[in-house]
């Protein structure tokens, strides 16, 4: 069995966001599958998606901490800045995290370890509603 479909993220500022609730109530199908995959895929370049602790949310501060850190904004030797100084950063932050997670499915439910979460990684002060593909693919719980 395969299930495409299409959703958005309402805005959020700037930071490392469990997301892993929104996900689930954007794909009620998959309590349907018995054994399977969920690929999320974010049609963004300047926000990334990861798994990582969900109960701490220091953890979350300092993910974004770390980032803005290791990915400074005005670096002197960026060209690309058309839209702001949090432009060309986001886009190196995005590819370093990644534009996708895969996560296993068992028996009608992600099978996450008991501390990990879905993250947005929102890189831009003003990112806006992000838009998200999500992909299911795995065999039926009916058979």
């Amino acid at each position: 069995m395969w299930i495409q479909k299409e959703f958005s993220l309402s805005a959020k500022s700037r930071g490392f966001h469990l997301i892993t609730g929104e996900v689930l109530n954007a794909i009620p199908e998959l309590s349907a599958i018995e054994c399977g995959l969920l690929h999320l895929f974010i049609k963004h370049t300047s926000a990334s998606l990861t798994v990582n602790e969900n109960a701490d949310p220091t953890v979350r501060m300092d993910m974004e901490s770390h980032f803005n850190r290791f990915v400074p904004e005005g670096a002197p030797y960026y060209k690309h800045g058309y839209e702001g100084e949090d432009d060309m950063p986001a886009h190196i932050k995005n590819a370093l995290l990644g534009s996708s997670c895969t996560i296993p499915i068992t028996k009608g439910k992600l099978n996450l370890g008991i501390w990990q979460g879905i993250y947005l990684c929102e890189h831009r002060n003003q990112g806006g509603s992000r838009r998200i593909i999500a992909t299911i693919q795995g065999q039926s719980r009916a058979g």
